[in-house]
């Protein structure tokens, strides 16, 4: 029998991510080790009120850069300034869990960051007190599976980093063992 194909992130968590925070941290049982447990990828299209296009388009590009069905979410109150009615699809979001969020978590940290113009690394006072940490991305292009020349507009993104840790110490300790790439 073949043996199950492990993502390598995953792979590396189990074996040198874990065994390290259970030993840095003086946890006295496994499961109290931080992990992943989800990775949401979201964006608002504020101009879906006017064409909806834009809010196709979006779907269309998390779809490909996920790998994954996206969920169209819709206004949950009506503001008259901004001409948007309660019920309208203004947004896109995806939730990545399994082996589709070490798939993603690879390939965000190994080749779509490095492609951000003048990287320096991302913020790590962007934890919210819990473990979990959130990236906004501000062009959807630096994700290789884009097509540039398909695009309608550079849009950006949210992603949502989803942990089992209980402080943010923690959290950030897991992403850094990973890889990462905090500023200084």
């Amino acid at each position: 029998m073949a043996e199950k194909f492990i993502p390598a992130f995953k792979k590396k968590y189990l074996e040198e991510v874990a065994p390290a925070l259970f030993e840095e941290f003086g946890y006295s049982s496994k499961m109290q080790v931080p992990a992943l447990e989800k990775i949401v990828v979201s964006a608002g299209v504020g101009d879906a009120i006017q064409d909806k296009k834009y809010l196709d388009a979006t779907v269309k590009e998390l779809e490909q850069i996920t790998g994954q069905h996206v969920v169209r979410t819709k206004a949950r109150k009506s503001i008259a300034n901004f001409k948007l009615r309660e019920g309208m699809e203004i947004g896109a979001m995806v939730t990545l869990r399994g082996d589709n969020m070490w798939f993603f978590l690879e390939r965000l940290i190994c080749i779509a960051l490095p492609r951000v113009k003048d990287f320096r690394g991302v913020k790590p006072n962007a934890f919210d007190g819990h473990g979990n940490y959130a990236l906004g991305i501000t062009e959807q292009i630096i994700f290789p599976e884009i097509d540039f020349d398909k695009i309608v507009r550079v849009s950006g993104l949210n992603v949502a980093i989803v942990t089992t840790a209980r402080t943010d110490e923690e959290g950030f300790a897991l992403l850094k063992k990973l890889g990462m790439p905090f500023s200084k």
